[in-house]
């Protein structure tokens, strides 16, 4: 911490005694965002056949969601509850929906036969991509019609991935994943 020299001055110009101040200036905080590689991220294909999530909704207004974080903090305690595991950086996919959006949050060891689970397998179509929340329809549109080119079909779904926060996102440009999931492999 740096230290400042504070000197006061009276009416008259003359000084008083000298006061060294701690600087308060904040610290920058610290978040713990995932960062991806994109060479295992970006413009990739990837074998879901063996991931599971935890599901739950939550609410938007006209798309924007609402207690993204609540929703996701909800969900950890949920997965912790029923013996699941949370592993580090793992994916926090919100799906489409202009009043009500599915979350899912990749969980493991997960005991056989607990609802709210899903199990999407097929493949999905990832790309990483500068998203800030006006750019994300876009941007997902986009990703949907380079999967449809690759694969010949829409994805049976689109999921976005937000990799910043309110901490980061200025600095890593709005970082977002975006999926174009396929419950069965195409042909």
């Amino acid at each position: 911490m740096t230290e400042r020299r504070r000197v006061k001055v009276t009416d008259q110009g003359a000084t008083i005694q000298p006061t060294i101040e701690p600087d308060i200036t904040p610290e920058p905080e610290a978040c713990g965002c995932p960062h991806l590689d994109p060479d295992d991220w970006d413009d990739v294909e990837s074998d879901w056949s063996d991931i599971t999530f935890l599901k739950t909704m939550t609410n938007a207004v006209m798309g924007v969601p609402v207690g993204y974080a609540s929703a996701r903090e909800d969900l950890a305690a949920k997965a912790r509850a029923l013996g699941a595991t949370v592993p580090d950086d793992a994916m926090l996919l919100m799906g489409d929906g202009r009043f009500r959006r599915p979350l899912l949050l990749e969980v493991e060891d997960v005991p056989p036969g607990t609802k709210g689970i899903e199990r999407p397998g097929g493949i999905a179509y990832t790309r990483i991509v500068p998203a800030s929340y006006g750019e994300l329809a876009r941007v997902a549109e986009e990703t949907a019609l380079k999967a449809t080119r690759r694969y010949g079909r829409k994805p049976d779904d689109t999921y976005v991935w937000y990799l910043t926060c309110r901490v980061c996102s200025t600095e890593r440009n709005f970082e977002t994943l975006i999926a174009a999931h396929y419950r069965r492999r195409p042909e």
